[in-house]
């Protein structure tokens, strides 16, 4: 009996140092890892979010977001329960409750034994943690993504047509007829800054990778696509003077792309070739350069070169960007969710 009493209550104390460890590692810890407890719960709840309509993915993320804190409790109360039962409090309904008393910091059940009130002291102080850690954490969450989605709300409102599609071509003509195409440029220094904002947020709570635009045509992945197909075609299709702005941005947002997929253990060539394929045809490229000539936007003459240089840009982030759109569930989007893509499952990968 002493044998199985130091083996649940080893099991126990191992499984609420874990559940807490979880926690801390989700939410404290300033580097994105991989969390067991984390993905399963995630995991579970995209299986039954996504069998539904746009309403039901959009609850997807904050539900699952919500049952984070009541699964670390949970984890905490069940190991200290059967640390309780191991240091003599029986029966293990008492241990319980014991427990929960304990880590709600109720009261309702005390205790005088001094292990098992140093046990409970805790339990306490460690139910207190959760809980700052749940206030802490729900509104940094919600910070987050709430710059996320200023910025692709004005992008989605500069790229959308008359028929509400979204495309870099709209963004290109509406630019040209407004004010100008010299003054795009500062939209992709705007987005080089979102880029490196979101590969942040993204791999440090990932959470924000499933959460879902307050308009359901819109998405934050979307928006990605649209910004760098944007400064793909300025710089290979428009004859204007150049613009390093346009092509660091689509470097940064390449390399913010590729760390969340990296995050996911998705697999994507790491240094594609500017003659490798790409998702997007040639006759898709010159409906979109015909377009913009009768827009009067200025194009270079020699098409095929512009379809070689905008391929070449294209190429870098053209996978990650249709591996995390369909991983995701983003709503259809000109040259981003239109089109599928195979692609592996996600791996479980160790962060140092």
């Amino acid at each position: 009996m002493t044998f199985l009493r130091i083996l649940v209550g080893t099991a126990g104390a191992v499984v609420a140092i874990a559940t807490l460890g979880s926690a801390v590692r989700t939410v404290v810890v300033p580097r994105g890892e991989q969390v067991v407890i984390v993905r399963l719960v995630f995991g579970g709840f995209r299986w039954l979010f996504h069998r539904g309509n746009e309403a039901s993915k959009a609850r997807f993320a904050p539900v699952a977001l919500i049952t984070m804190p009541l699964v670390w409790s949970l984890g905490v109360g069940l190991g200290c329960s059967a640390t309780f039962w191991a240091l003599g409090v029986e029966p293990y309904r008492d241990a319980l409750v014991l427990s929960g008393s304990s880590l709600t910091t109720l009261g309702f059940r005390t205790t005088t034994d001094l292990p098992t009130l140093i046990l409970s002291v805790l339990e306490g102080l460690v139910g207190l943690g959760l809980v700052a850690l749940l206030i802490s954490f729900l509104p940094t969450i919600y910070s987050s993504f709430s710059r996320r989605e200023t910025a692709v709300a004005k992008l989605h409102l500069r790229a959308t047509d008359e028929q509400g599609v979204a495309s870099p071509a709209t963004l290109l003509i509406r630019s040209q007829m407004i004010d100008g195409l010299d003054q795009i440029t500062e939209m992709w220094a705007d987005w080089e800054d979102w880029f490196v904002e979101v590969e942040e947020t993204h791999t440090s709570f990932p959470m924000l990778v499933f959460f879902r635009s307050p308009v359901p045509t819109r998405s934050w992945i979307v928006s990605a696509g649209l910004a760098l197909d944007s400064a793909s075609l300025f710089s290979s299709t428009l004859d204007v003077p150049r613009a390093p702005r346009a092509n660091l941005m689509i470097r940064t947002g390449t390399l913010a792309l590729r760390q969340i997929t990296d995050f996911f253990g998705f697999e994507h060539p790491s240094d594609p070739r500017p003659t490798d394929p790409i998702s997007i045809g040639r006759e898709e490229f010159d409906d979109v350069y015909d377009q913009l000539a009768a827009a009067g936007v200025p194009v270079k003459a020699n098409r095929e070169q512009a379809w070689r240089d905008f391929a070449g840009w294209r190429v870098n982030y053209d996978q990650v960007l249709l591996t995390l759109a369909s991983f995701v569930d983003a709503p259809p989007a000109l040259w981003v969710s239109d089109r599928s893509i195979s692609y592996r499952r996600p791996r479980l990968i160790r962060r140092r």
